[in-house]
């Protein structure tokens, strides 16, 4: 408040308690800033059929202070609202008066997915997708899972059982139903309104699709090979492009097994089984290769991927020959 409302309030708190109220015109001026002057009401509403007496100060009648002190108060405030407009307060960190944007335009940003492998849902045959975070989780337990011996059903159960605790039984029976189905008969996993996100998809709904995604991931890690069929190839989606992968069991001069990869970017490829390794790593993007000689084939290799600029968590393969 400055000095011209501190005695704007002076003269008005003195009009108002003071004894000796003289008979002359005395009034209170008040002057605001749009120009309008001499707002003020006289106190001295003494009736005219009333006596005067000399020299006896006017009073005021009961009803008229709570008036006057209405009028004070509506021009005190009148005031300090157009001093704050005219004068706006600012913020502790401010030096001067700053128009702020209503909003703020943030650059546009392509989300990506926050761990590289995880564009290969896009291959996969699904009626919907899995949110980010619930594939995310279902490849690392496939990656856990792979090497496994345990029966396809029972490690579809122990992929997705984390997320459906004690629903033991029902992911049991909706496994079978995932085993003996096609990927195209989703009819037969109790999911009529595939249209639904995720969240709101009935639990066994839920249980199926993602019983239904850890099973194509799984065949997807498991590289079988055999007599028949002693090539095996795959490829695998990634953030900064396809990783392709040939798997071939050579048994002419030489027996061995030879994995060839193209690389969309530079990368390491190891090959392992019972005690042995074999490591090839490439500072570009192309082909690269890595080879296990054997007089004959063990019962299961591994192949572990690792691309730095794609995540420091490694892609695991396992390599099954068969009679």
């Amino acid at each position: 408040m400055n000095s011209d409302s501190e005695s704007l309030q002076s003269q008005c708190l003195g009009w108002l308690l003071t004894d000796d109220v003289k008979n002359s015109d005395q009034s209170v001026e008040c002057e605001e800033n749009d120009g309008v002057k001499n707002l003020h009401n006289e106190a001295t509403a003494s009736k005219n059929s009333e006596p005067k007496l000399g020299g006896t100060p006017q009073t005021f009648q009961l009803g008229e202070i709570p008036t006057v002190l209405d009028r004070f108060q509506t021009v005190l405030k009148n005031r300090l609202q157009i001093q704050a407009q005219d004068h706006p307060p600012l913020f502790p960190w401010e030096t001067q008066l700053i128009d702020y944007p209503d909003c703020v335009d943030e650059p546009s940003m392509t989300l990506v997915p926050s761990w590289g492998w995880m564009v290969q849902q896009s291959k996969l045959n699904l009626p919907r997708p899995l949110p980010e975070r619930v594939f995310q989780q279902l490849l690392e337990k496939c990656q856990s899972m792979v090497t496994s011996s345990v029966p396809l059903g029972a490690k579809l159960v122990q992929v997705v059982e984390n997320f459906f605790p004690n629903e033991s039984q029902a992911l049991n029976d909706i496994a079978g139903l995932v085993l003996r189905s096609t990927y195209r008969s989703v009819s037969t996993l109790d999911m009529p309104n595939i249209q639904s996100d995720y969240s709101d998809l009935q639990p066994r709904q839920q249980m199926a699709l993602s019983l239904l995604a850890a099973k194509q991931l799984l065949e997807n890690l498991t590289l079988p090979l055999s007599a028949a069929s002693p090539v095996v190839e795959r490829q695998w989606l990634t953030t900064v492009g396809d990783l392709n992968i040939k798997v071939e069991y050579q048994s002419v001069g030489i027996t061995k097994l030879l994995v060839q990869a193209e690389l969309p970017v530079k990368g390491t490829l190891t090959l392992r089984t019972s005690g042995t390794l074999a490591m090839a790593t490439s500072s570009t993007p192309g082909y690269l290769s890595v080879e296990l000689g054997c007089e004959q084939l063990n019962p299961t290799y591994t192949l572990e991927v690792e691309f730095p600029e794609v995540d420091e968590q490694s892609l695991l393969f396992v390599i099954n020959p068969t009679a």
